[in-house]
């Protein structure tokens, strides 16, 4: 639904240099977006609360990767790989979510990251998650 929160999976399909199959953005650097529930849940515990994180409208939700130097470095999600090029940075949407949670993402990596697809793959709950220097 658009702007709405992001239905859930137990799988995707990815496609190097492309992203998920089935999401909007297609090839350049922001081909997926992925938010941390470690890191969600310590940015929006100020606002009493937990905002359930499909609301963040991220494509990816791992567990425990703390992304605060994660620039330039792989994402392995099972066998596929994520080139993390930045952070996602919180827009006014996130205000219609929660007051405050805009601001409350404002700290570096409170919004998770953005990546290219290195690998043609599917990725599933479960598998695992590591973050790699390249």
């Amino acid at each position: 639904m658009h702007k709405g929160p992001m239905d859930p999976a137990t799988k995707a399909t990815v496609v190097a240099g492309k992203g998920l199959v089935g999401n909007a953005n297609q090839g350049g650097k922001r081909q997926v977006t992925i938010v941390s529930n470690k890191n969600w849940e310590a940015v929006t515990a100020p606002l009493g609360a937990t905002p359930d994180p499909r609301m963040r409208r991220a494509n990816l939700l791992v567990s425990d990767i703390d992304f605060a130097d994660a620039r330039g470095k792989i994402l392995r999600i099972g066998q596929v790989r994520i080139r993390i090029y930045g952070e996602t940075r919180p827009c006014e949407q996130m205000e219609a979510v929660a007051p405050g949670l805009q601001q409350a993402m404002s700290v570096p990596w409170g919004g998770g990251a953005f990546g290219e697809v290195m690998d043609d793959g599917e990725i599933s709950v479960g598998d695992t998650v590591e973050l790699l220097n390249p």
